[in-house]
Protein backbone atom coordinates (compact mmCIF):
# COMPACT_ATOMS: atom_id res chain seq x y z
CA UNK A 1 0.00 0.00 0.00
CA UNK A 2 1.45 3.35 -1.11
CA UNK A 3 0.85 6.26 1.26
CA UNK A 4 0.57 9.76 -0.20
CA UNK A 5 0.09 12.98 1.77
CA UNK A 6 -1.69 15.87 -0.03
CA UNK A 7 -0.95 19.30 1.42
CA UNK A 8 -3.08 22.17 0.03
CA UNK A 9 -5.30 24.85 1.57
CA UNK A 10 -7.93 24.50 -1.19
CA UNK A 11 -10.62 21.89 -0.50
CA UNK A 12 -11.35 21.34 -4.19
CA UNK A 13 -7.69 20.53 -4.93
CA UNK A 14 -7.54 17.93 -2.16
CA UNK A 15 -10.86 16.50 -3.33
CA UNK A 16 -9.55 16.19 -6.90
CA UNK A 17 -6.49 14.33 -5.70
CA UNK A 18 -8.62 11.98 -3.58
CA UNK A 19 -10.58 11.05 -6.69
CA UNK A 20 -7.52 10.88 -8.91
CA UNK A 21 -5.52 8.54 -6.66
CA UNK A 22 -8.43 6.46 -5.39
CA UNK A 23 -7.53 2.78 -5.80
CA UNK A 24 -6.90 -0.33 -3.70
CA UNK A 25 -3.13 0.19 -3.69
CA UNK A 26 -2.96 3.81 -2.51
CA UNK A 27 -3.81 5.44 0.79
CA UNK A 28 -4.42 9.22 0.76
CA UNK A 29 -4.01 11.53 3.76
CA UNK A 30 -4.62 15.28 3.75
CA UNK A 31 -3.37 18.46 5.39
CA UNK A 32 -4.69 21.97 4.79
CA UNK A 33 -1.46 23.78 5.66
CA UNK A 34 2.25 23.24 6.21
CA UNK A 35 2.16 23.04 10.02
CA UNK A 36 -0.57 20.40 9.94
CA UNK A 37 1.48 18.39 7.43
CA UNK A 38 4.58 18.56 9.64
CA UNK A 39 2.62 17.30 12.65
CA UNK A 40 1.28 14.39 10.60
CA UNK A 41 4.76 13.51 9.33
CA UNK A 42 6.10 13.43 12.89
CA UNK A 43 3.69 10.57 13.63
CA UNK A 44 3.48 8.69 10.32
CA UNK A 45 5.66 7.69 7.39
CA UNK A 46 4.67 8.25 3.77
CA UNK A 47 5.96 7.29 0.34
CA UNK A 48 5.26 10.68 -1.27
CA UNK A 49 4.13 14.22 -0.39
CA UNK A 50 2.38 16.55 -2.83
CA UNK A 51 2.59 20.08 -1.37
CA UNK A 52 1.28 23.46 -2.47
CA UNK A 53 3.79 26.31 -2.34
CA UNK A 54 1.31 29.08 -1.36
CA UNK A 55 -0.53 28.33 1.91
CA UNK A 56 -1.56 30.28 5.01
CA UNK A 57 0.92 30.18 7.86
CA UNK A 58 4.22 28.82 6.62
CA UNK A 59 4.87 28.52 2.89
CA UNK A 60 5.52 25.29 1.05
CA UNK A 61 9.20 26.22 0.74
CA UNK A 62 9.53 26.59 4.50
CA UNK A 63 7.49 23.45 5.11
CA UNK A 64 9.65 21.34 2.80
CA UNK A 65 12.76 22.36 4.77
CA UNK A 66 11.15 21.11 7.98
CA UNK A 67 9.90 17.95 6.29
CA UNK A 68 13.41 17.14 5.11
CA UNK A 69 14.68 17.35 8.69
CA UNK A 70 12.13 14.72 9.76
CA UNK A 71 12.37 12.50 6.66
CA UNK A 72 15.48 13.48 4.62
CA UNK A 73 14.76 11.10 1.76
CA UNK A 74 10.99 11.47 1.45
CA UNK A 75 10.07 12.57 -2.11
CA UNK A 76 8.16 15.88 -2.14
CA UNK A 77 6.52 17.21 -5.30
CA UNK A 78 5.83 20.95 -5.06
CA UNK A 79 2.63 22.33 -6.64
CA UNK A 80 2.56 25.97 -7.70
CA UNK A 81 0.34 28.34 -9.65
CA UNK A 82 3.30 30.65 -10.19
CA UNK A 83 6.25 28.78 -11.69
CA UNK A 84 8.77 31.58 -11.34
CA UNK A 85 12.48 30.91 -11.56
CA UNK A 86 13.01 31.86 -7.90
CA UNK A 87 10.32 29.49 -6.68
CA UNK A 88 11.57 26.61 -8.80
CA UNK A 89 15.18 27.13 -7.71
CA UNK A 90 14.07 27.43 -4.09
CA UNK A 91 12.01 24.24 -4.25
CA UNK A 92 14.85 22.22 -5.79
CA UNK A 93 17.41 23.75 -3.42
CA UNK A 94 15.46 22.58 -0.39
CA UNK A 95 15.16 19.04 -1.71
CA UNK A 96 11.95 18.90 -3.75
CA UNK A 97 11.79 15.90 -6.03
CA UNK A 98 10.15 18.02 -8.74
CA UNK A 99 7.58 20.76 -9.15
CA UNK A 100 4.38 20.93 -11.20
CA UNK A 101 2.34 23.98 -12.18
CA UNK A 102 -1.40 24.52 -11.76
CA UNK A 103 -3.61 23.77 -13.63
CA UNK A 104 -2.14 20.29 -13.68
CA UNK A 105 -1.09 18.33 -16.74
CA UNK A 106 -2.53 14.98 -15.67
CA UNK A 107 -0.12 12.87 -17.74
CA UNK A 108 2.89 14.76 -16.39
CA UNK A 109 1.55 14.38 -12.86
CA UNK A 110 1.11 10.62 -13.35
CA UNK A 111 4.67 10.36 -14.62
CA UNK A 112 6.12 12.34 -11.70
CA UNK A 113 4.24 10.33 -9.11
CA UNK A 114 5.32 7.05 -10.69
CA UNK A 115 8.96 8.18 -10.79
CA UNK A 116 8.90 9.35 -7.18
CA UNK A 117 7.33 6.14 -5.90
CA UNK A 118 9.78 4.02 -7.92
CA UNK A 119 12.76 5.87 -6.43
CA UNK A 120 11.31 5.45 -2.95
CA UNK A 121 11.15 1.68 -3.48
CA UNK A 122 14.62 1.50 -5.02
CA UNK A 123 16.49 3.42 -2.36
CA UNK A 124 14.71 2.07 0.75
CA UNK A 125 15.56 5.41 2.26
CA UNK A 126 13.10 5.41 5.14
CA UNK A 127 14.67 2.32 6.70
CA UNK A 128 17.43 2.48 9.26
CA UNK A 129 20.68 0.79 8.29
CA UNK A 130 19.85 -2.41 10.18
CA UNK A 131 16.29 -2.47 8.86
CA UNK A 132 17.60 -1.73 5.40
CA UNK A 133 20.05 -4.61 5.30
CA UNK A 134 17.38 -6.98 6.59
CA UNK A 135 14.80 -5.95 4.01
CA UNK A 136 16.92 -5.61 0.87
CA UNK A 137 16.79 -8.72 -1.26
CA UNK A 138 19.64 -10.04 -3.43
CA UNK A 139 19.61 -8.24 -6.75
CA UNK A 140 18.45 -4.87 -5.42
CA UNK A 141 20.64 -1.79 -5.68
CA UNK A 142 22.08 -0.53 -2.40
CA UNK A 143 23.04 3.09 -1.94
CA UNK A 144 22.08 6.34 -0.24
CA UNK A 145 24.67 8.74 -1.66
CA UNK A 146 23.65 11.71 -3.79
CA UNK A 147 25.24 10.17 -6.90
CA UNK A 148 23.33 6.91 -6.46
CA UNK A 149 20.09 8.81 -5.91
CA UNK A 150 20.67 10.34 -9.33
CA UNK A 151 21.01 6.81 -10.73
CA UNK A 152 17.76 5.82 -8.99
CA UNK A 153 16.07 8.90 -10.40
CA UNK A 154 17.21 8.07 -13.92
CA UNK A 155 15.90 4.52 -13.52
CA UNK A 156 12.56 5.90 -12.37
CA UNK A 157 12.41 8.28 -15.31
CA UNK A 158 13.28 5.90 -18.13
CA UNK A 159 12.19 2.45 -16.91
CA UNK A 160 8.73 2.72 -18.45
CA UNK A 161 9.86 4.65 -21.54
CA UNK A 162 10.74 1.48 -23.49
CA UNK A 163 13.85 2.99 -25.12
CA UNK A 164 17.34 1.54 -25.46
CA UNK A 165 19.58 2.36 -22.50
CA UNK A 166 23.38 2.30 -22.36
CA UNK A 167 24.87 1.78 -18.90
CA UNK A 168 28.46 2.90 -18.41
CA UNK A 169 30.75 2.42 -15.45
CA UNK A 170 33.87 0.66 -14.26
CA UNK A 171 33.94 -3.10 -13.72
CA UNK A 172 32.26 -4.13 -10.50
CA UNK A 173 29.99 -1.09 -10.12
CA UNK A 174 26.74 -3.03 -10.62
CA UNK A 175 25.71 -2.44 -14.23
CA UNK A 176 23.61 -5.61 -14.39
CA UNK A 177 21.73 -4.60 -11.22
CA UNK A 178 20.75 -1.34 -12.92
CA UNK A 179 19.65 -3.26 -16.01
CA UNK A 180 17.50 -5.56 -13.87
CA UNK A 181 15.98 -2.56 -12.09
CA UNK A 182 15.09 -1.00 -15.45
CA UNK A 183 13.32 -4.23 -16.37
CA UNK A 184 11.62 -4.64 -12.99
CA UNK A 185 10.09 -1.16 -13.08
CA UNK A 186 9.12 -1.29 -16.77
CA UNK A 187 5.91 -2.48 -18.39
CA UNK A 188 7.85 -5.59 -19.48
CA UNK A 189 8.36 -6.80 -15.90
CA UNK A 190 6.24 -9.93 -16.39
CA UNK A 191 8.27 -10.93 -19.46
CA UNK A 192 11.78 -12.47 -19.50
CA UNK A 193 14.99 -10.68 -18.54
CA UNK A 194 17.87 -12.30 -20.43
CA UNK A 195 21.52 -11.35 -19.84
CA UNK A 196 24.54 -12.16 -22.00
CA UNK A 197 28.19 -11.17 -21.62
CA UNK A 198 29.57 -10.44 -25.07
CA UNK A 199 33.18 -10.66 -23.85
CA UNK A 200 32.80 -14.08 -22.23
CA UNK A 201 31.71 -15.96 -25.36
CA UNK A 202 33.99 -16.57 -28.36
CA UNK A 203 32.86 -14.58 -31.38
CA UNK A 204 31.99 -17.65 -33.46
CA UNK A 205 29.62 -18.84 -30.70
CA UNK A 206 28.17 -15.45 -29.79
CA UNK A 207 26.19 -15.21 -33.02
CA UNK A 208 24.45 -18.53 -32.37
CA UNK A 209 23.83 -17.53 -28.74
CA UNK A 210 22.12 -14.33 -29.84
CA UNK A 211 20.18 -15.51 -32.88
CA UNK A 212 19.91 -19.28 -32.35
CA UNK A 213 20.31 -21.95 -35.02
CA UNK A 214 18.34 -24.51 -36.97
CA UNK A 215 18.98 -28.23 -37.06
CA UNK A 216 21.94 -28.97 -39.34
CA UNK A 217 23.32 -25.41 -39.23
CA UNK A 218 26.68 -26.92 -38.24
CA UNK A 219 28.09 -30.32 -37.32
CA UNK A 220 26.80 -30.55 -33.75
CA UNK A 221 23.46 -28.85 -34.41
CA UNK A 222 21.31 -31.97 -33.98
CA UNK A 223 18.34 -29.94 -32.72
CA UNK A 224 17.16 -26.37 -33.36
CA UNK A 225 17.89 -23.89 -30.59
CA UNK A 226 16.32 -20.47 -30.03
CA UNK A 227 18.73 -17.60 -29.33
CA UNK A 228 18.60 -14.88 -26.72
CA UNK A 229 16.46 -12.63 -28.92
CA UNK A 230 13.76 -15.28 -29.08
CA UNK A 231 14.06 -16.11 -25.39
CA UNK A 232 13.73 -12.44 -24.45
CA UNK A 233 10.79 -11.71 -26.76
CA UNK A 234 8.48 -9.22 -25.06
CA UNK A 235 11.04 -8.58 -22.35
CA UNK A 236 14.53 -7.15 -21.92
CA UNK A 237 17.87 -8.32 -23.35
CA UNK A 238 20.87 -7.09 -21.37
CA UNK A 239 24.08 -7.14 -23.43
CA UNK A 240 27.10 -6.64 -21.18
CA UNK A 241 30.52 -5.60 -22.52
CA UNK A 242 28.98 -4.61 -25.84
CA UNK A 243 32.29 -3.04 -26.96
CA UNK A 244 33.81 -6.50 -27.41
CA UNK A 245 31.35 -7.54 -30.10
CA UNK A 246 32.86 -7.93 -33.59
CA UNK A 247 31.97 -5.49 -36.34
CA UNK A 248 30.16 -8.26 -38.23
CA UNK A 249 27.88 -8.99 -35.30
CA UNK A 250 27.42 -5.28 -34.67
CA UNK A 251 25.95 -4.97 -38.17
CA UNK A 252 23.51 -7.83 -37.48
CA UNK A 253 22.52 -6.32 -34.14
CA UNK A 254 21.89 -2.98 -35.84
CA UNK A 255 19.49 -4.66 -38.24
CA UNK A 256 17.52 -6.17 -35.35
CA UNK A 257 17.26 -2.75 -33.72
CA UNK A 258 16.13 -1.17 -36.97
CA UNK A 259 13.76 -3.83 -38.31
CA UNK A 260 12.95 -6.04 -35.34
CA UNK A 261 13.76 -9.13 -37.44
CA UNK A 262 16.59 -11.66 -37.72
CA UNK A 263 17.32 -15.19 -38.98
CA UNK A 264 18.62 -18.16 -37.07
CA UNK A 265 21.91 -19.62 -38.27
CA UNK A 266 21.22 -22.07 -41.08
CA UNK A 267 17.82 -20.58 -41.90
CA UNK A 268 16.45 -17.98 -44.32
CA UNK A 269 13.22 -17.53 -42.37
CA UNK A 270 12.84 -14.12 -40.76
CA UNK A 271 11.79 -14.07 -37.13
CA UNK A 272 10.21 -11.00 -35.57
CA UNK A 273 11.12 -9.98 -32.05
CA UNK A 274 10.01 -7.28 -29.64
CA UNK A 275 12.92 -6.81 -27.25
CA UNK A 276 14.15 -3.87 -25.25
CA UNK A 277 17.94 -3.62 -25.46
CA UNK A 278 19.88 -2.54 -22.41
CA UNK A 279 23.63 -2.60 -23.03
CA UNK A 280 26.67 -1.92 -20.89
CA UNK A 281 30.36 -1.26 -21.26
CA UNK A 282 33.30 -0.37 -19.05
CA UNK A 283 35.18 0.88 -22.12
CA UNK A 284 35.10 4.23 -23.87
CA UNK A 285 32.83 3.61 -26.85
CA UNK A 286 33.58 6.99 -28.41
CA UNK A 287 37.25 6.02 -28.52
CA UNK A 288 36.34 2.62 -29.95
CA UNK A 289 34.42 4.42 -32.72
CA UNK A 290 37.41 6.64 -33.46
CA UNK A 291 39.61 3.55 -33.70
CA UNK A 292 37.17 1.80 -36.06
CA UNK A 293 36.26 -0.91 -33.54
CA UNK A 294 32.66 0.12 -32.96
CA UNK A 295 29.94 1.28 -35.33
CA UNK A 296 28.83 4.85 -34.80
CA UNK A 297 25.29 4.17 -36.04
CA UNK A 298 24.91 1.30 -33.56
CA UNK A 299 26.28 3.47 -30.77
CA UNK A 300 23.52 6.04 -31.22
CA UNK A 301 20.90 3.31 -31.44
CA UNK A 302 22.03 1.87 -28.13
CA UNK A 303 22.42 5.12 -26.19
CA UNK A 304 19.03 6.76 -26.49
CA UNK A 305 19.52 7.24 -22.75
CA UNK A 306 22.80 6.78 -20.86
CA UNK A 307 23.05 5.91 -17.16
CA UNK A 308 26.51 6.27 -15.63
CA UNK A 309 27.26 4.42 -12.41
CA UNK A 310 29.85 6.12 -10.18
CA UNK A 311 32.79 4.06 -8.87
CA UNK A 312 32.71 3.16 -5.19
CA UNK A 313 35.57 5.54 -4.35
CA UNK A 314 33.34 8.40 -5.53
CA UNK A 315 30.50 7.42 -3.18
CA UNK A 316 32.29 6.42 0.00
CA UNK A 317 29.20 7.26 2.03
CA UNK A 318 27.60 4.08 0.66
CA UNK A 319 30.37 1.83 2.02
CA UNK A 320 28.83 1.35 5.51
CA UNK A 321 25.43 0.54 4.01
CA UNK A 322 26.92 -1.87 1.48
CA UNK A 323 29.20 -3.53 4.05
CA UNK A 324 26.35 -4.13 6.49
CA UNK A 325 24.11 -5.35 3.70
CA UNK A 326 26.69 -7.90 2.52
CA UNK A 327 27.35 -8.87 6.13
CA UNK A 328 23.67 -9.63 6.77
CA UNK A 329 23.18 -11.32 3.43
CA UNK A 330 26.15 -13.68 3.49
CA UNK A 331 25.99 -14.65 7.15
CA UNK A 332 22.46 -15.82 6.31
CA UNK A 333 23.30 -17.48 3.00
CA UNK A 334 26.39 -19.24 4.35
CA UNK A 335 24.55 -20.19 7.56
CA UNK A 336 27.10 -18.43 9.75
CA UNK A 337 26.39 -16.90 13.17
CA UNK A 338 25.71 -13.17 13.31
CA UNK A 339 29.02 -11.43 12.55
CA UNK A 340 29.89 -7.91 13.65
CA UNK A 341 31.90 -5.17 11.94
CA UNK A 342 33.43 -2.86 14.61
CA UNK A 343 33.81 0.89 13.92
CA UNK A 344 37.60 0.49 13.60
CA UNK A 345 37.11 -2.06 10.83
CA UNK A 346 34.58 0.14 9.12
CA UNK A 347 37.11 2.99 9.15
CA UNK A 348 39.53 0.79 7.20
CA UNK A 349 36.86 0.12 4.60
CA UNK A 350 36.04 3.82 4.34
CA UNK A 351 39.67 4.71 3.67
CA UNK A 352 40.33 2.07 1.01
CA UNK A 353 40.49 3.03 -2.69
CA UNK A 354 38.40 0.08 -4.01
CA UNK A 355 39.79 -0.43 -7.52
CA UNK A 356 37.43 -3.41 -7.86
CA UNK A 357 34.43 -1.35 -6.74
CA UNK A 358 31.35 -2.93 -5.13
CA UNK A 359 32.29 -6.41 -6.35
CA UNK A 360 35.60 -6.19 -4.49
CA UNK A 361 33.87 -5.06 -1.28
CA UNK A 362 31.31 -7.85 -1.62
CA UNK A 363 33.99 -10.53 -2.03
CA UNK A 364 36.02 -9.09 0.85
CA UNK A 365 33.05 -9.22 3.25
CA UNK A 366 32.18 -12.74 2.12
CA UNK A 367 35.77 -13.87 2.64
CA UNK A 368 36.24 -12.24 6.04
CA UNK A 369 32.99 -13.71 7.35
CA UNK A 370 34.50 -17.15 6.80
CA UNK A 371 37.91 -16.18 8.23
CA UNK A 372 36.68 -14.21 11.25
CA UNK A 373 37.28 -15.41 14.80
CA UNK A 374 34.53 -15.17 17.40
CA UNK A 375 32.29 -13.83 14.64
CA UNK A 376 33.99 -10.43 14.58
CA UNK A 377 35.66 -8.96 11.49
CA UNK A 378 38.59 -7.40 13.30
CA UNK A 379 40.80 -4.59 11.94
CA UNK A 380 43.84 -6.87 11.75
CA UNK A 381 41.93 -9.40 9.64
CA UNK A 382 40.76 -6.65 7.31
CA UNK A 383 44.23 -5.13 7.09
CA UNK A 384 45.64 -8.50 6.09
CA UNK A 385 43.00 -9.08 3.43
CA UNK A 386 43.19 -5.53 2.08
CA UNK A 387 46.97 -5.76 1.85
CA UNK A 388 46.55 -8.96 -0.13
CA UNK A 389 44.20 -7.18 -2.52
CA UNK A 390 46.63 -4.25 -2.80
CA UNK A 391 49.58 -6.58 -3.42
CA UNK A 392 47.70 -8.43 -6.16
CA UNK A 393 46.68 -5.15 -7.76
CA UNK A 394 50.24 -3.80 -7.60
CA UNK A 395 51.59 -7.01 -9.10
CA UNK A 396 49.12 -6.71 -11.95
CA UNK A 397 50.12 -3.10 -12.49
CA UNK A 398 53.79 -4.06 -12.38
CA UNK A 399 53.30 -6.81 -14.95
CA UNK A 400 51.51 -4.41 -17.29
CA UNK A 401 53.67 -1.36 -16.58
CA UNK A 402 53.09 1.48 -19.00
CA UNK A 403 55.74 1.65 -21.71
CA UNK A 404 56.53 5.33 -21.14
CA UNK A 405 59.52 6.45 -23.25
CA UNK A 406 62.32 8.45 -21.62
CA UNK A 407 62.33 11.07 -24.38
CA UNK A 408 58.77 12.40 -24.25
CA UNK A 409 59.43 15.19 -26.75
CA UNK A 410 60.23 12.64 -29.43
CA UNK A 411 56.58 11.58 -29.38
CA UNK A 412 55.08 15.05 -29.47
CA UNK A 413 51.44 14.88 -30.57
CA UNK A 414 51.06 11.11 -30.32
CA UNK A 415 52.54 10.17 -26.94
CA UNK A 416 49.23 8.93 -25.52
CA UNK A 417 48.56 6.69 -28.52
CA UNK A 418 52.10 5.27 -28.41
CA UNK A 419 51.95 4.38 -24.70
CA UNK A 420 48.51 2.76 -24.94
CA UNK A 421 49.45 0.69 -27.99
CA UNK A 422 52.76 -0.49 -26.49
CA UNK A 423 51.07 -1.46 -23.23
CA UNK A 424 48.33 -3.31 -25.10
CA UNK A 425 50.93 -5.14 -27.18
CA UNK A 426 52.83 -6.25 -24.06
CA UNK A 427 49.59 -7.47 -22.45
CA UNK A 428 48.55 -9.49 -25.50
CA UNK A 429 52.02 -11.03 -25.87
CA UNK A 430 52.24 -11.97 -22.18
CA UNK A 431 48.77 -13.54 -22.21
CA UNK A 432 49.55 -15.60 -25.32
CA UNK A 433 52.80 -16.85 -23.77
CA UNK A 434 50.93 -17.67 -20.55
CA UNK A 435 48.36 -19.76 -22.44
CA UNK A 436 51.02 -21.39 -24.66
CA UNK A 437 49.43 -19.70 -27.67
CA UNK A 438 45.97 -21.11 -27.00
CA UNK A 439 44.02 -18.24 -28.58
CA UNK A 440 40.63 -19.35 -27.22
CA UNK A 441 41.98 -19.33 -23.66
CA UNK A 442 43.88 -16.07 -24.23
CA UNK A 443 40.79 -14.26 -25.54
CA UNK A 444 38.81 -15.55 -22.56
CA UNK A 445 41.45 -14.32 -20.09
CA UNK A 446 41.64 -10.94 -21.80
CA UNK A 447 37.86 -10.66 -21.96
CA UNK A 448 37.81 -9.98 -25.70
CA UNK A 449 36.53 -11.91 -28.70
CA UNK A 450 38.70 -14.24 -30.77
CA UNK A 451 38.24 -11.89 -33.71
CA UNK A 452 39.50 -8.94 -31.68
CA UNK A 453 42.49 -10.95 -30.43
CA UNK A 454 43.39 -11.93 -33.99
CA UNK A 455 43.05 -8.31 -35.10
CA UNK A 456 45.40 -7.21 -32.30
CA UNK A 457 47.95 -9.93 -33.22
CA UNK A 458 47.94 -8.70 -36.81
CA UNK A 459 48.14 -5.05 -35.81
CA UNK A 460 51.12 -5.60 -33.50
CA UNK A 461 52.70 -8.29 -35.73
CA UNK A 462 52.61 -10.88 -32.95
CA UNK A 463 53.33 -14.33 -34.38
CA UNK A 464 54.11 -17.52 -32.54
CA UNK A 465 57.19 -18.47 -34.50
CA UNK A 466 58.73 -15.10 -33.72
CA UNK A 467 57.76 -14.85 -30.08
CA UNK A 468 57.45 -18.34 -28.65
CA UNK A 469 59.84 -19.33 -25.92
CA UNK A 470 62.25 -22.16 -26.58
Amino acid sequence: MKKILIVDDEDNVRYSFRKFFRDNETSISEASNGLEAINILKKETFDLVLMDIEMPGISGLEAIQRVKVIHPNLPVIIMTAFGTTERVIGAMKYGAFEYIEKPFDIERLKTLVKEALSIKVLSNNELSRNEQTQNIHPGEIVGQSASMKEVFKMIGRVAAADVSVLISGESGTGKELVARALHRYSDRTEKPFIAINCAAIPDNLLESELFGYDKGAFTDASQPKPGKFEQANGGTLFMDEIADMSLTLQAKLLRVLQDGTFERLGSNKSISTNVRIVSASNKNLEQAIAEGRFREDLFYRLKVVTITIPPLRMRAGDIPVLANYFLARYTNEMKRPATSLPPESLDLLMNHHWPGNVRQLENLIKRTILLSKNNVITPDLLESELKSDIKNNQQTQKETRLAIPSDLDAYDGHLYKYVIEQTEKELVEKTLHHTRWNQAKASRLLGISRAMLYERMEKFKIHQQENSEN
